[in-house]
Order: C-alpha cells, then structure tokens, then sequence
C-alpha cells in the first residue's frame, strides 16, 4: 500500500473517531496503518503536509466544536468533553485561541467562525516529461505583479479575472499556437521584495491588441512535465514536485528564458485535464554535438 492510501486511511480513522465514534484518537491504531512508528509518522506527515499531525486533529476538533456550538444546544461543558478537553476552562482557551472569540460569543452571535476542512489526500501523480526543442515564438497577454507568499492565491485570482473580463476568450481566439490553448508565464523581478510577475498569454503572429503586451520566447530546449488532473492543483502539486526532487537533481543548466505554464483546451475541472510546466534547459548533449 502506497503512503498517500495509508496517510488517506489515517484521515478517514480520525473523521470517524471525531465525528461518529466521538472516542480518542489511539496512537498505537493510527501506528498500525501507517506501517512505522507513530513518532516517525508524525515527521512525514508534517514533512509532507505542513502542519503537525497533532496540530490538525486540534484544528478539525475546534472545527467542529464550533459547528456543534452554532447547531445543537450542547452545553459547553459537555462539547469540551466530547472533544477530548479536561476542562470547560481549556476548552474555552483553546477555541478562544482559534476562532477569536469565547464559545458563548460564538452560540449567541452572529459571527464567522473559522473552519479547517478534512484534509483530502489525492492518489499520487505520475509525472511524464521529455526533453523537447522548440523553435522561437512569440506570446501576446496581460500580466500581474504579487509577492512570492502570495503567488499561490494572487495567479488563481488573475486567472479568474482574466476569465470574467474576456481576456480569457479574447486570447483563445488570437492563439495561433498548435496545439492550441494559453500559457502561464513567471518572471522574477529585481526589486528587494522579491516580486513576481505572472502573465497569461497565448501564443499569436497577429498585430497586438491595445492594452496588451507581447513577450518574445527564444528557441530553446525545454523539459516539459506533464500535470493530469484539474487547476490549480494539478499545476501547483507538479511545481511542488519539481521544486523538492526534479530540480534539485536534473543533470541540465537552466537556459536564459523563462518558465512557463501551459494550459490545453478543454474542462480545466476534469479529473484528466492536461496541463504542462515547460522548464528552460541547455542541453549539454547537444551542446557537444555542435
């Protein structure tokens, strides 16, 4: 069994036990699945995930402690119980800590209570790439500025935009590439802050529209990886991807050239939707041969 399968399963045990079971978590079960010891587990699943294995579980049970506050007429005492709490007095630390306010804020209120899903583990991606030469072509677009931390809210966001304005269309029907559909494109800039700047763009040889931009892509041999499954998550688990094992161990020097996105036509909801991340590379192969 695979470890997302397992990591899956762990989530499942924990969902049952809190919300049906409402029984303590029992490490030793959670060891069983998990195949190793339940220290270690908790090192790959923060390792993996972000957040400490524990750190969640607090979170889902404050989660639903608010959900029991605002639709049942459980005391206070009795839902800090059920959650596992030794005391109304921690209980009421706890979700005071999380949600900003006391649990009878909460239940006599009118007021958002903060909410942390069940985490959803998807079966893990199988990436295929090749090397491919390309030759130059010039992409046509609108681009955005934003911070690094915020690149994975502020680029879904412009997509969105550019989608409402009718860039989007407007872009599908310039695009001359073949095959057809639009391209991401990142840039770092050179300011301290560390900026970045995004463009969706489409290949195109006709005259610029005003308002938009053109970007000249040079020849270049690309490392391109395959991404199934539906955006943004199928592009940022691929990039995710990249960053922690491809490009900390490709045998290739990045070209002088952007990276860029590239999005087919078709449902990007689909559960196999492809996308592609398009890697600059030099080739040192054909470098010799020249």
């Amino acid at each position: 069994m695979e470890w997302n399968e397992r990591l899956q399963r762990i989530i499942d045990y924990v969902e049952n036990h809190l919300q049906r079971k409402q029984e303590p978590i029992d490490q030793r079960e959670i060891s069983v699945m998990a195949g190793c010891s339940f220290d270690f587990f908790q090192k790959v699943f923060s390792y993996m995930n972000g957040i400490g294995f524990s750190e969640y579980v607090r979170f889902r049970k404050l989660t639903l402690a608010g959900y029991d506050l605002k639709s049942t007429d459980k005391r206070v005492v009795d839902i800090s119980y059920q959650y596992g709490y030794d005391s109304p007095t921690s209980f009421t630390k706890a979700f005071q800590q999380f949600h900003g306010m006391t649990p009878k804020e909460a239940r006599n209120g009118n007021v958002r209570l903060r909410v942390v899903p069940k985490m959803q583990i998807f079966e893990k991606q199988r990436y295929a790439w090749k090397l491919e030469q390309k030759p130059g072509f010039r992409l046509i677009g609108k681009s955005v500025w934003c911070a690094d931390g915020q690149k994975y809210s502020k680029i879904p966001e412009f997509w969105s935009d550019c989608q409402n304005s009718g860039v989007f269309s407007r872009l599908i029907s310039l695009g001359t590439g073949d095959p057809g559909g639009l391209f991401g494109l990142c840039r770092y800039g050179d300011s301290p802050a560390g900026e970045i700047e995004y463009s969706v763009m489409a290949a195109a040889d006709g005259p610029l529209p005003e308002g938009y931009r053109e970007i000249r892509i040079p020849e270049a041999a690309w490392a391109v990886f395959d991404c199934r499954g539906a955006v943004p998550q199928a592009i940022q688990s691929g990039w995710k991807f990249l960053q922690e094992e491809w490009l900390v161990r490709y045998p290739f020097e990045h070209a002088d050239c952007p990276e860029l996105e590239w999005y087919s036509i078709g449902n990007s909801y689909d559960k196999d939707y492809l996308s592609q991340i398009w890697i600059p590379v030099i080739d040192g192969h054909k470098e010799k041969n020249r």
